[in-house]
């Protein structure tokens, strides 16, 4: 029997998010881990960049430090528009969380994620471009990967070789092409979003709430034509503000909508003064994919780890998908520093299928019900009369803002606190 030489004891394919939250996580542990990249950082994404107290929250455990002086903008709460009505709701009071949230743009975001990751022990190769899995002839288990060098083009730099580990993690975002390399496509029963932003030169920059439309209209901004999605409106506090739309399950849409025309005709009826204009904007309008409530699945086989938005871990109700990628990787760390302490093969798998299990019970009872609100409100008739009427109760939308960023406390005796953790127990798991 041939034996391979280890480069690692984890192999982590993508270094966003979830790639470098699981890498820092284990190294810090004492794990030895080899991190794939094919960009070089610093490099754009596609993100609202606004960042809910559960991402914050990722971020602390993570021991990820954000001051101001680094770019780091906190707000307060969630600044709702729709049907003629504006409400402030700051972030809730939970135990365990911070009561604020964050915006710092993604290139600079994922940039200290990885070089925290670094620092924390990791090892990450940029610029190296994963081709596929390896697998092991006798049980088909994933026991390394191919890869080759690229330029900052993407183009072939260099020749193919091979990394091997005992256990793989795709990190490797929603076209995951390890996961599809075993079948894993994606799940034709679950939403799959659509996000377009760009940034505009703004005297809102400094805005110290997150703004979330939940009505978009063309020309009069109250009156106007209901265009489909939601929108939002981020200072970045750096001159900028982040602007862009979201469509929840683009599938229940037409599929010829040019959503960066919807977010030119939709920004053309705000204020002047916002300067929200082609003459201002930063760049040009991006787009990207947004893979919610588990649509690829397994998120554990035959050696293979999914996490992050691979493993389809966007939140269905808001589009948000940091927090949940970060958690996502915490808990598999968790499972595959288990899997590395076992005595055995059987051991190393029952503590690897410990993370699906894991995942399940955290979000699988919250991401169903938010199966059933994109079905809602992909219907433009019932989002304009939940908004009519749900906006002006400022007290009905404390417990919708709970329930779309998933910040209720089970400790808590709030009426909505107890509400939404009721029905997250009460609905089966994703």
């Amino acid at each position: 029997m041939t034996v391979h030489q280890q480069d690692a004891d984890v192999l982590v394919v993508g270094a966003g998010p979830s790639g470098s939250t699981l890498a820092r996580h284990l190294a810090s542990a004492g794990r030895r881990v080899l991190v794939l990249e094919k960009a070089a950082f610093p490099r754009e994404k596609v993100c609202g960049d606004g960042l809910t107290p559960r991402a914050v929250h990722e971020l602390d455990l993570l021991g990820l430090p954000t001051p101001a002086a680094d770019g780091w903008v906190r707000n307060r709460g969630l600044r709702l528009l729709g049907g003629g009505v504006r409400l402030q709701v700051p972030w809730p009071e939970i135990s365990d969380y911070p009561a604020h949230g964050l915006v710092h743009t993604r290139s600079r975001f994922d940039h200290a994620l990885v070089e925290h990751a670094r620092a924390g022990g990791a090892t990450v190769l940029e610029r190296t471009s994963v081709t596929g899995p390896v697998l092991d002839p006798r049980t088909g288990h994933v026991v390394g990967v191919t890869a080759r060098p690229v330029d900052d083009a993407g183009r072939r730099a260099g020749e193919v070789r091979t990394y091997r580990a005992p256990v793989v993690v795709a990190a490797d975002g929603v076209g995951s092409r390890l996961a599809l390399a075993l079948g894993l496509a994606r799940r034709e029963d679950r939403p799959l979003g659509i996000a377009v932003r760009t940034y505009f030169t703004s005297p809102r920059s400094d805005d110290d709430w997150l703004e979330s439309w939940l009505e978009l209209r063309e020309g009069d901004s109250s009156t106007g034509p209901l265009l489909p999605g939601y929108g939002w409106v981020f200072g970045v506090g750096d001159g900028t503000s982040n602007v862009g739309l979201g469509v929840l399950d683009a599938d229940a849409g037409s599929g010829d909508i040019d959503y960066r025309d919807l977010l030119r005709r939709w920004t053309a009826a705000m204020p002047a003064e916002w300067r929200f204009r082609e003459e201002d904007q930063v760049g040009p309008i991006r787009g990207a994919a947004l893979p919610m409530a588990f649509n690829r699945t397994p998120h554990y086989t035959r050696g293979l780890v999914l996490v992050g938005d691979s493993g389809g871990m966007v939140n269905p109700f808001n589009g948000e998908g940091i927090a949940y990628a970060m958690q996502s990787a915490r808990l598999a760390a968790r499972a595959v520093d288990d899997a590395l302490a076992a005595a055995d093969a059987r051991g190393r798998e029952r503590a690897l299928q410990s993370y699906p299990a894991a995942v399940r019970a955290d979000l699988g009872g919250y991401y169903t019900l938010g199966r059933v609100f994109v079905s809602l409100i992909g219907h433009p008739e019932v989002m304009r009369i939940a908004t009519r009427f749900g906006l002006p109760r400022p007290g009905v939308m404390k417990l919708v803002v709970k329930l779309l960023a998933n910040l209720a406390d089970p400790t808590s005796k709030d009426a909505t606190d107890r509400v939404v953790v009721a029905l997250k127990r009460l609905a089966p798991a994703a």
